[in-house]
């Protein structure tokens, strides 16, 4: 079911039930109020027939007939009954309960209904004894007229329903069509023209937020794609380029009988580009694997202090003549702030492919890595005078094969960044470059601090 449906049934059934109770109200009151303003006449009219009995004197009597008769419409099966009050336990008019005329003995006035025919009962004080004047009729206009408020209720019930439930409709169609085109326009949007954008009207209700949000996901969804086009012609061509050299070069040695020394040098050569298509592969594995979500990854308790210097130590060995200083002077004080929760092979990958680049490009002049916290998060920062980062390519470095005009002539693949960068949001941080060419640059890595003991 719709929503626009479920809306419109709901708004009605909400509006007929405050309409049906209102309704009841109105018949319940009015009933109520007409029953006892019967009541109260009948007991005028008992009041009246008990001084016309009882009245000795002739005027009065008169005066009182005259009043009756002029004033007091006659009512259907009106009854008078006069009932001494000490025998009124031998006594049974029309079934009436012993009840009713014990409340008139100690209120002064009573009244029941039976069926369709009201009683009402006063107590008239005499000196010889008292009397109980029970006055009893049918109220066939009262009846009438509250059968037809029932069926006024009823009516104008049903009315109002539909007329509501038309309102609804009017009201939910109006309402939903800004959503109805909204998913017209996405049914339009393929792989073809995600391009496309959504209208978005001016103003801040909840159709402009969805708009804005589905051209936000279009973007990110545009950028993904242009992102995994680039990967993939980038990854070609860097499997292409090996895989034609060592071909190349088979068909070369192979094509004629060799010496030695020309098997030696093709062989040679065929291994070297060989050694680049497992780093490439490697490299890819390893990029692909940091897509996972985490969960079954090996997470534990990690002293960041501790694996950077590991990582120093790694580095130095793997490539000669690289110098790292790690600055000490801005350690937090707890030691608890320099404990994250994750990975720590991961995050040795990460760290050393950052710090790897800055030996690189900036060819072996020393790199400082310092350690600061702020604000919950612990930030490792990498500092090198290298041959920096041109403005315009700062937002490309972590698009996987991008490379730099400038660092053409260094050995690489454009697979460190982009799989540092992985592995760090993998661990919920994040990585912020800055860069000035000619000047060097600065890699911040920014990580949550577990704060549990360490």
């Amino acid at each position: 079911m719709k929503i626009q449906t479920k809306t419109t049934l709901l708004f009605t059934c909400i509006t007929a039930c405050i309409i049906l109770l209102l309704s009841w109200f109105v018949y319940y009151f009015t009933s109520k109020q007409a029953a006892t303003d019967f009541y109260k006449r009948l007991e005028i009219r008992a009041f009246i027939a008990a001084r016309v009995k009882f009245e000795k004197d002739e005027t009065s009597v008169d005066a009182y007939n005259e009043i009756r008769n002029r004033h007091l419409e006659r009512l259907e099966n009106e009854k008078e009954y006069f009932i001494k009050e000490d025998s009124v336990s031998n006594t049974n008019v029309e079934g009436l309960p012993q009840k009713f005329f014990r409340e008139v003995s100690e209120n002064g006035t009573a009244n029941f209904k039976k069926k369709d025919t009201y009683y009402t009962g006063v107590l008239y004080e005499m000196k010889g004894g008292d009397y109980i004047i029970v006055l009893s009729a049918k109220n066939e206009q009262l009846t009438a007229t509250i059968v037809k408020l029932g069926n006024i209720l009823i009516v104008g019930f049903l009315v109002s329903v539909i007329i509501v439930s038309a309102i609804s409709i009017f009201f939910s169609r109006n309402t939903y069509a800004p959503i109805r085109n909204v998913i017209k326009n996405v049914k339009d949007i393929n792989a073809e023209n995600l391009s496309q954008r959504l209208p978005v009207k001016k103003g801040q209700d909840e159709v402009y937020e969805l708009t804005h949000t589905f051209n936000d996901m279009l973007d990110r969804l545009g950028t993904a794609f242009e992102t995994q086009n680039n990967f993939v012609s980038n990854a070609s061509h860097e499997f292409r380029t090996p895989i034609t050299t060592i071909i190349g070069e088979a068909d070369i040695a192979l094509s004629r009988s060799r010496t030695n020394e020309e098997l030696l040098q093709s062989i040679s050569i065929i291994l070297t580009e060989a050694e680049k298509l497992k780093h490439i592969t490697t490299s890819l594995l390893n990029f692909a694997q940091t897509g996972f979500d985490g969960k079954k990854q090996n997470w534990q308790k990690i002293r960041i202090d501790e694996l950077i210097v590991d990582v120093k130590n790694d580095i130095e060995i793997l490539v000669p003549g690289c110098k790292i200083a790690i600055k000490l002077d801005e350690l937090p004080e707890d030691d608890a702030d320099l404990v994250v929760e994750g990975n720590p092979n991961l995050l040795r990958l990460a760290l050393g492919n950052v710090l790897q680049n800055a030996c690189k490009y900036s060819d072996n002049a020393p790199v400082t890595v310092s350690i600061r916290t702020l604000a919950g998060s612990i930030y490792i920062i990498t500092e090198d005078k290298g041959i920096g980062i041109p403005e315009d390519d700062v937002r490309k470095v972590f698009d996987p094969f991008f490379r730099s005009d400038n660092t053409l002539s260094y050995e690489g693949y454009g697979l460190g960044l982009p799989l540092a960068l992985n592995i760090i949001r993998l661990h919920k941080g994040t990585i912020k470059v800055s860069s000035i060419i000619n000047k060097g640059t600065i890699v911040g890595l920014i990580l949550p601090i577990n704060r549990q003991t360490f």
